[in-house]
């Protein structure tokens, strides 16, 4: 009887392995497979080591079997505050509409802006399995993402904040043209005399709904006048203090574009102080249609931020499956739309 030669088994396929068909080296592809944050790589190398291990069947990492988005996967949303302002409560919504729309599930997290936490953050998100991510921030501004996002093995888009390079998809309010659209709402009612009461100038929302302002006053040849702009802080006292400054002119105005609806509850209290009823002798406007806008008498005209929809928006970015990171991105904006109530008139 004759002796069966035993075959040997295959050779187990190595880091090496796929390092040398990826074209990089040995720690290059542990850092991709095992999802290691706080390394930059770009898209194109972690696409060529995850097809490499792909092609020679390396399994050691999920990166390799994840789902596409929209096949009852997760998606991470990270923000920097969660609590103070309603904001970030109605991206998450909108967010979460469209999540179970494409069957997805979100897991989100409050950073309060810390690097570390923002990191740790992602680092359980990825844990979990997410197939993209939302990187939002409560105020509009520019941010430079934090280098670890560079790397990451999932699409991200920035909500409520853009990158200098555009490296990434991103999406913000149109603050311009909704200043643009409350003062010119005003102007069509007749009023020539507007005031407007403005939030942090530091603040990029500030800056560009008082642009939105001028812009108006221009396009309907209305002198533009700094003594009808007043410095507020998104709170009712400034806009209180503001208006009652305003009444003490002695051509006092005939509407208010106040820049948050929080100022224009402070603007209510001021004109009926001073005995003046709204819209009859006063028309107001605020922006943000914030709960309150329902609660004042008369209910407040307002402009909408629209981060439902910029929720909304994103996921479906994110369900398009593409690495971002590398090319530019044009930046989306949205329309603050008029929300019109019982405060505006014509003038008296």
């Amino acid at each position: 009887m004759t002796k069966t030669k035993h075959e040997k088994p295959p050779r187990r396929v190595t880091m090496t392995d796929v390092a040398r068909l990826a074209g990089c080296s040995q720690a290059t592809v542990s850092f991709v497979l095992n999802n290691a944050t706080g390394v930059t790589i770009s898209a194109d190398t972690r696409g060529k080591v995850i097809e490499a291990a792909r092609t020679l069947g390396y399994g050691a990492s999920s990166l390799i079997h994840r789902p596409v988005l929209g096949s009852h996967g997760t998606i991470g949303f990270i923000c920097d505050q969660l609590a103070t302002t309603p904001e970030s409560v109605n991206a998450i919504e909108g967010a979460r509409q469209a999540s179970w729309d494409e069957g997805a599930t979100i897991l989100v997290a409050q950073t309060m802006g810390n690097p570390e936490r923002e990191e740790k953050a992602v680092e359980a998100m990825l844990r979990s399995g997410i197939e993209g991510l939302i990187y939002m921030t409560v105020f509009t501004r520019q941010v430079t993402p934090p280098a670890f996002l560079q790397g990451l093995p999932v699409p991200v888009v920035l909500l409520n904040c853009y990158a200098p390079d555009s490296g990434f998809p991103a999406v913000v309010p149109d603050e311009a043209a909704g200043g643009f659209a409350a003062t010119e709402t005003l102007i069509r009612l007749g009023h020539r005399r507007i005031a407007t009461i403005v939030g942090e100038p530091f603040m990029e929302a500030a800056q560009d709904r008082l642009k939105g302002y001028k812009r108006a006053l221009a396009k309907a040849g209305i002198a533009y006048d700094a003594g009808l702009v007043g410095e507020g802080n998104w709170s009712p006292t400034s806009g209180f203090e503001a208006t009652q400054r305003f009444l003490a002119l002695k051509d006092r105005p005939t509407a208010f574009f106040c820049q948050n609806d929080k100022m224009a509850s402070g603007c209510y209290n001021a004109l009926r102080d001073a005995g003046l009823k709204i819209p009859q002798d006063v028309s107001v406007i605020g922006y943000d249609d914030d709960e309150l806008c329902r609660h004042l008498r008369p209910q407040l005209s307002t402009l909408i931020l629209p981060h439902r929809a910029m929720g909304a928006w994103a996921v479906s970015e994110l369900s398009k499956g593409r690495r971002f990171g590398r090319d530019a991105y044009p930046l989306t904006k949205m329309d603050c739309n008029l929300i019109e109530r019982d405060s505006l008139a014509a003038p008296a």
